[in-house]
């Protein structure tokens, strides 16, 4: 490749370095590249695989007799309802508890900005009691949903509440209030100017908290099991329905319903992706 020179000041020849090619990489950028997918591989892509493999290793027979179970169905069921409800409800609340920690000033601002990160500290068990001790029979709120699907959706409801508030918060943060300001004053109303100039710069964000969200949601064990009973038909998840597989002796059957909800989680996600890049373009 060669160098083209540019003239300077004082007519003196500078010499222009020549651009890198675009998918070139040096030596450092290649080794963090393969230490990069070497752990990414170890961590994500193997599991995943084994998995798969260890679904596929039952025969077909095994996985649709798995799948055709109407208590792996109604698990499944509940699991994936329960789990787009949650994530519907923490788009909108939230973006508004992101907005309001953002946007106003209050007293107590500071500690609800840490407890919002609760959940994440809590270890899963740990948030069952505290969930069950809040909405059981001996609730002091005087309110009894233990056993109910009400209870999957609290205990799925409170593990990932953080999700799309931290994903929205920074962004948030980072948009420049002069190009409100500036909407504002060539007539748009505070709705168009949220709908045209704000929310497609936190769409990107919050698609990723709902898909963080959901992926929790699905996958969510530890938090449900005081709660919502485990009852079958009722409030039996996917991941209990899994454990069950394992402990009766059935690896298989437990492969067949994790690949099944692997590949929802991904369905989910990609539907998320192509959703705010529509919706990022039309803004």
């Amino acid at each position: 490749m060669t160098s083209t020179a540019t003239v300077g000041q004082g007519g003196v020849a500078r010499r222009r370095r020549p651009s890198r090619a675009v998918g070139t990489l040096n030596g450092p950028s290649a080794l963090g590249l393969g230490v990069a997918l070497i752990w990414f591989s170890l961590l994500v892509l193997i599991p995943l695989a084994a998995v798969v493999s260890t679904a596929a290793a039952g025969g077909w027979d095994n996985f649709v007799t798995t799948l055709t179970n109407d208590q792996t169905q109604a698990a499944i069921r509940l699991t994936v309802v329960q789990s787009l409800l949650v994530t519907a409800v923490n788009v909108v609340m939230g973006t508004t508890i992101a907005w309001v920690l953002v946007r106003d000033r209050f007293w107590g601002r500071g500690a609800l900005n840490v407890v919002i990160d609760i959940p994440f500290a809590l270890p899963t068990i740990v948030a069952g009691l505290v969930l069950l001790a809040l909405y059981g029979k001996q609730s002091p709120l005087g309110v009894d949903f233990a056993n109910t699907e009400t209870a999957v959706f609290l205990a799925l409801a409170f593990v990932t509440l953080p999700f799309v508030v931290r994903t929205v918060q920074p962004v948030l943060e980072e948009l420049e209030l002069d190009v409100e300001e500036a909407a504002a004053s060539l007539g748009a109303s505070r709705l168009t100017t949220f709908r045209r100039v704000i929310l497609p710069s936190l769409v990107p964000a919050i698609a990723a908290g709902a898909a963080l969200s959901f992926a929790r949601g699905i996958s969510e064990y530890g938090s449900l099991v005081l709660l919502s009973g485990n009852l079958p038909f009722r409030t039996e998840v996917a991941s209990v329905r899994v454990l069950t597989y394992i402990e009766n002796g059935n690896p298989a059957a437990a492969s067949a319903v994790a690949t099944v909800m692997l590949v929802v989680a991904l369905l989910v996600i990609v539907l998320l992706d192509v959703i705010q890049r529509r919706v990022s373009r039309r803004g």
